[in-house]
């Protein structure tokens, strides 16, 4: 005999009192709403202005990454490698601060610039 009873398709979501939870998931319903969730913390991410930590977190790991491909890939001995590695964070750390905060400024403006815009249409 064929089944007659349509299976459910979500979970219940009542409690044995009676009550239905409210609560916002963690994880999005649909594809949508995944992909608004994903902007908005991109966004949240892009607005924070840059730091010398963050640069300097970046830093150490493109001259970790100089350091292993002079010794590993191209034979050069630690030491020298080190010294390299060593100059090329010293010099990462600075350019690398000033590019996030030219970039910061950047989008802050065409922010400012967009909300602008968006109240004189107003």
């Amino acid at each position: 005999m064929a089944q007659t009873r349509r299976k459910r398709k979500r979970k219940h979501r009542g409690t044995q009192g009676g009550s239905v939870d409210r609560r916002r998931r963690s994880r999005p319903r649909s594809r949508d709403e995944a992909r608004a969730q994903a902007r908005r913390q991109t966004g949240q991410r892009r607005d924070r202005p840059p730091t010398w930590r963050s640069s300097f977190n970046r830093s150490l790991l493109m001259a970790t990454i100089l350091f292993a491909l002079l010794v590993f890939v191209t034979g050069q001995g630690v030491a020298p490698a080190a010294g390299l590695s060593l100059f090329m964070l010293a010099f990462y750390v600075p350019a690398g601060y000033y590019l996030e905060r030219f970039l910061y400024k950047r989008r802050q403006a065409a922010v400012l610039k967009a909300r602008q815009r968006d109240q004189q249409g107003r």
